[in-house]
């Protein structure tokens, strides 16, 4: 994996992955890193449960997270609790979602265990619409 960030002179920053995708980054429109880390934890997460769900995936309607965070209040401001709410419409299984949310925070979602492995606490919760 690699990539450049580059400074512009309009005040922000761009991202190029290595395949050649741009992005903005703490711009006046774009999001900050952390925030981008934030909602990267939340689409790790998210991409785990619908690939998960990929049998029943045309019963699905709606599915999104929520998601908060706190930081600690010095330098370096890591994160130090993360909350996640679900909420997921459709006809499938509350238990099989709820074991995909598990799965993907204990086995496979990277950015995820990667915050809660520097020492961030993580809490979640599920809707079922």
């Amino acid at each position: 994996m690699n990539g450049e960030v580059s400074w512009t002179e309009g005040g922000g920053y761009v991202g190029k992955t290595g395949g050649g995708k741009t992005f903005g980054i703490y711009g006046p429109e774009a999001p900050s890193p952390m925030e981008m880390v934030l909602h990267s934890h939340a689409a790790c997460s998210l991409i785990d449960v619908i690939d998960g769900l990929k049998d029943r995936i045309d019963n699905v309607e709606y599915a999104t997270v929520e998601v908060e965070a706190d930081r600690a209040d010095q330098a370096p401001r890591v994160f130090t609790g993360i909350r996640f709410r679900y909420i997921v419409k459709g006809d499938v299984p509350e238990l099989l979602v709820r074991r995909l949310i598990e799965s993907s925070h204990q086995n496979y979602c990277s950015v995820g265990i990667m915050i809660t492995g520097s020492g961030a606490s993580l809490e979640w919760e599920l809707e079922m619409l």
